[in-house]
C-alpha cells in the first residue's frame, strides 16, 4: 500500500510539473448595430458564427476553452432589426452561444422594458455594474459573472459609458436609470472578482480615445484611462468608438481590444494561463470577408427575419439624381432632413443633429428602407417655443461645441466670429431677442440629448410624427431630386 501511495505521489508530482497551461480563446464583437445580415462583400452573424464554431471544436479538442463576448450597441442601424426591436439580433446571438454582453448607449434608445425583453430573448447575461436603479441604488443588471471551466475561472465585469446620460437621455429619467462613475465602480467590484477568478476581463462600452476625449457636458471614463488608472485588470474588451485595434494595445499591462463595428470584424485573443498567471498571449482582428462560409442554421434564421416586412420597406418613394452625403457640411442630406421637418410641422426653423444621420443615400430610386437606414431611431418631431434669448443660448452651445455633431438648420442662418454667434436671422429677418419663435427638432434633442440641456423643459409639444415618415413624405412631395442646396447656415467670418 505504501509503495502504491509513493508511486501515486511521484506520478502526481510529475504530472504537475509538466502540466500544460490552459488555453483560453476570447472572441469579441462590438457595435454591431443590427448588422445581422451580411452582403456579397462580407460581414454578418452567419459568417462570424462559422468561425466561432469551428474554433470551438478545435480548442475544446485540445482541452482549452472559448469565451464569446459582445461589448455593446447591438441596437439601431438596419430597418429589418429596428422594426422588430432587435429581436433578430438577440435571438441569433443566443443561438451563436454568446456568453455575455455589456450595454452600449444605443441599447438605451429603447425603454427599460424593451431592454429586459431583449435580455430574456438573448438568454445570456447583460453585465453592467454601473447602470443603477435610482430608487434603490443597486445595479439593474448583473455587475459581474464568473465563468467556471473547472481548470480555469474567468471573471467578467461590465461597464457602460457615462456618456449615455447625454447621448440617450430620453428614457433614462422615466425609467429611473443613472450611471455611476466607471472607475469608482470597477474599484468596488475588482477585488471581489479578483478573489474568485484566475483571469479578469472588463467588458466595457467606454470607448478608446488615445488622442484626447470629445467634449461633452458630463464626466466620463475611457478604456485607456481605466487601464492606466486601475491595477489588476487582465483584459478590457471594449466598444463605443468603433476602433479597429489590430493587434490589441497594452497599457499598464492591460490588454485592450476593440473590433471595429457593423459585424465587419471578429476580434480574437488567445491567452495561455498557468496557475492564474497569463504567461503568453496574442490577439488580432479577423476580417469577415465574403469567402468565409456562412453557418447554415444562423443564415436560415437571419433570412427569415429579413423577409418579414421586407415588401413594405422596398416601396419606392422617390428618386435622387445626386449622391446625398451623410457627412457634408450643412448640405445635401442634413439640409434635406431639416427642410422636411419644417415642411411637415410648419415651424419657423428646424434644428437637426448630424450625429443622428446614420447613412447617405446613393443616386437612384429611394425606398422607405433607405429612409429608415438614414433615420433609424424612431424619433418624433417636437415643437419648442423659444425666445430670441433662448435661441442665442442654443447657438452659443450648438455652433461652438458642435453637440451631436455639426448642427444642421433650416430657416436659420448664423454668422460666427471668435466662436460666438454675432448675426442671427430667422427666414431672412434679424433675430428679435424678445420675440417667441417655433423651432422643430426631434424629441431626443428636445429632452436634452447630445448636451442640449437648455432645451429641456421649454414650452412645447410632441407632434407624434416620426422624423423618418416626415422625410419620406417630403421626398414623395419632391418626386425627383435633381440637386440639393449647399448654402451654409453657419458662416464663419474673420
Amino acid at each position: 500500500m505504501k509503495k502504491l501511495l509513493t508511486i501515486f505521489l511521484v506520478l502526481f508530482c510529475v504530472l504537475t510539473i509538466f502540466a500544460q497551461p490552459v488555453h483560453l480563446v476570447i472572441f469579441h464583437i462590438n457595435d454591431t448595430h443590427a448588422h445581422v445580415w451580411g452582403t456579397d462583400k462580407g460581414g454578418g452573424f452567419a459568417r462570424i458564427s462559422y468561425i466561432v464554431n469551428q474554433t470551438r471544436k478545435e480548442v475544446y479538442n485540445e482541452g482549452g476553452h472559448v469565451l464569446f463576448l459582445h461589448a455593446g450597441d447591438a441596437n439601431t442601424g438596419i430597418p429589418e432589426s429596428d422594426q422588430l426591436k432587435a429581436v433578430p439580433d438577440f435571438l441569433i446571438l443566443n443561438y451563436m452561444g454568446l456568453d455575455a454582453m455589456t450595454l452600449g448607449n444605443h441599447e438605451f434608445d429603447n425603454p427599460l422594458e424593451i431592454i429586459k425583453m431583449q435580455q430574456k430573448i438573448g438568454k445570456f447575461p447583460f453585465v453592467a455594474a454601473n447602470v443603477i436603479d435610482e430608487k434603490n441604488g443597486g445595479p439593474i443588471f448583473e455587475p459581474y459573472i464568473i465563468k467556471d471551466y473547472g481548470n480555469l475561472r474567468v471573471g467578467i465585469i461590465g461597464l457602460a459609458t457615462e456618456q449615455t446620460t447625454v447621448l440617450e437621455p430620453l428614457h433614462l429619467s422615466k425609467d429611473g436609470i443613472v450611471f455611476y462613475n466607471s472607475k469608482e465602480t470597477l474599484e468596488k467590484y475588482l477585488p471581489i472578482v479578483r478573489e474568485k477568478a484566475d483571469v479578469v476581463v472588463v467588458l466595457s462600452h467606454l470607448g478608446y480615445y488615445p488622442h484626447g476625449k470629445t467634449i461633452l457636458p458630463v464626466e466620463y471614463t475611457t478604456s485607456n484611462e481605466l487601464a492606466q488608472a486601475v491595477d489588476g485588470i487582465d483584459v478590457i474588451i471594449d466598444g463605443h468608438t468603433h476602433t479597429k485595434l489590430d493587434p490589441p494595445v497594452v497599457i499598464n499591462d492591460v490588454i485592450i481590444a476593440q473590433a471595429g463595428g457593423n459585424s465587419q470584424y471578429l476580434g480574437r485573443i488567445d491567452l495561455w494561463v498557468d496557475e492564474g498567471v497569463i504567461i503568453n498571449w496574442k490577439g488580432s482582428l479577423i476580417p469577415i470577408t465574403a469567402d468565409i462560409p456562412e453557418d447554415p442554421f444562423i443564415k436560415m434564421f437571419a433570412d427569415m427575419f429579413y423577409q418579414l416586412g421586407g415588401q413594405a420597406l422596398n416601396e419606392v418613394i422617390g428618386e435622387t439624381k445626386v449622391f446625398l452625403q451623410k457627412n457634408s457640411f450643412e448640405g445635401d442630406l442634413g439640409r434635406l432632413i431639416a427642410d422636411s421637418m419644417v415642411w411637415k410641422s410648419g415651424a419657423d426653423f428646424a434644428l437637426m443633429n448630424s450625429g443622428g444621420i446614420r447613412a447617405p443615400i446613393d443616386p437612384g430610386e429611394i425606398t422607405y428602407r433607405d429612409v429608415l437606414t438614414v433615420l433609424p431611431f424612431g424619433n418624433t418631431l417636437y415643437i419648442l417655443e423659444l425666445t430670441g434669448e433662448d435661441i442665442l443660448e442654443l447657438l452659443n452651445y450648438a455652433v461652438v461645441t458642435g453637440g451631436g455633431g455639426t448642427p444642421v438648420f433650416a430657416g436659420l442662418t448664423v454668422e460666427v466670429k471668435d466662436e460666438k454667434p454675432v448675426e442671427v436671422k430667422i427666414n431672412g429677418e434679424k433675430l428679435d431677442l424678445n420675440k417667441t419663435y417655433k423651432m422643430v427638432t426631434n424629441n431626443y434633442l428636445a429632452s436634452g440629448g447630445d448636451g442640449y440641456i437648455m432645451l429641456k423643459g421649454k414650452p412645447g409639444y410632441d407632434t407624434g410624427f416620426t422624423d423618418a415618415d416626415a422625410l419620406a413624405e417630403y421626398i414623395m412631395y419632391l418626386g425627383t431630386i435633381e440637386q440639393y442646396p449647399h448654402e451654409k447656415n453657419i458662416i464663419n467670418i474673420d
